[in-house]
């Protein structure tokens, strides 16, 4: 192939989508602190943990999405790296191939339970985009199979690199799991601008299979009630303080719903923009919540 068709760096690092590497790359955060354990000399394995999650797994389930969504892209999206043409040919398979590779080799410096990790999100990466299994033409299972990657294993990693040889403590597992089940709502927000593409090419998000009310108010209570079970958690671990953080940016996140389900379509992005980061801010506040437990154990 000729120099002249390959891709743009510039094309690239648009297609791996930076803006999407924060919520793994904060749950991976969320991991560790909820580990208890002090950093002691586990910087560098942080580092290599943050990046992993990041510009690594979640770049390279970016490219495999964008590779094998180009024909819905054409018509929701065309000015995307790959239906404009500026990746041209095969080269968006490649640089998906070519990433996941990467990804699994960086993750074995992370240990047994972060290697496994990374290597679950990247076949869910694959399952979730590529046929014959496609799991966003489900929006149950499509969802599903991102929220697991995107918060609950990259959470588990951080608390894995902490752990160093151990399987992460199971009260960390327990939240990782029910963060990871209220990002199933969060990864609907992104399905509102895609509605029209996605009924063309059979994707059955949930805004096609339920309607877009329906499916505003079901991913809001996907959201919500996770997070109820997180703060019950909380008052019985005895971390009240932590509860009554989590208990106000619930409430705060209830009045923004109010918004967005007056109108989903036009306040999706509102709300990701907005009520998301109180979401993910209560992932932190209960990471510190177990670390407070960890402490007050010792």
């Amino acid at each position: 192939m000729s120099r002249m068709a390959r891709p743009a760096i510039s094309a690239v690092a648009e297609l791996f989508k930076p803006i999407t590497w924060f919520p793994p790359m904060w749950a991976f955060g969320c991991g560790v602190v909820a580990s208890g354990l002090p950093l002691g000399d586990r910087w560098v394995l942080i580092v290599l943990g943050i990046l992993l999650a990041g510009p690594m797994v979640c770049a390279t389930s970016q490219a495999v999405n964008d590779w094998f969504d180009r024909h819905v892209d054409a018509i929701n999206e065309p000015n995307r790296p790959i239906p404009s043409g500026r990746i041209p040919g095969r080269w968006g398979l490649y640089i998906a191939i070519g990433w996941t590779v990467v990804s699994l080799l960086w993750s074995m410096a992370l240990g047994l339970w972060g290697f496994l990790a990374a290597a679950l999100g990247l076949v869910l990466a694959w399952a979730y985009s590529a046929p014959p299994v496609r799991l966003k033409r489900n929006g149950w299972w499509g969802n599903a199979a991102c929220a697991v990657s995107y918060e609950g294993l990259a959470w588990v990693t951080g608390a894995a690199v902490m752990a160093w040889g151990t399987m992460p403590h199971s009260n960390s597992l327990l939240l990782a799991a029910l963060y990871s089940a209220g990002a199933h709502g969060i990864m609907t927000l992104n399905d509102f601008k895609s509605v029209e593409g996605d009924k063309r090419m059979g994707i059955g998000s949930l805004p096609v299979r339920l309607g877009i009310d329906r499916a505003a108010l079901t991913a809001c209570w996907i959201m919500l009630l996770p997070q109820v079970v997180v703060i019950g958690l909380l008052l019985h671990w005895q971390t009240p303080w932590h509860a009554a953080g989590v208990t106000a940016l619930v409430i705060g996140q209830v009045l923004m719903m109010r918004r967005f389900v007056a109108d989903p379509r036009a306040q999706a992005t509102w709300y990701s923009g907005f009520g998301v980061p109180l979401f993910v801010l209560g992932m932190l506040v209960s990471a510190f919540a177990l670390r407070a437990v960890a402490s007050a154990g010792a």
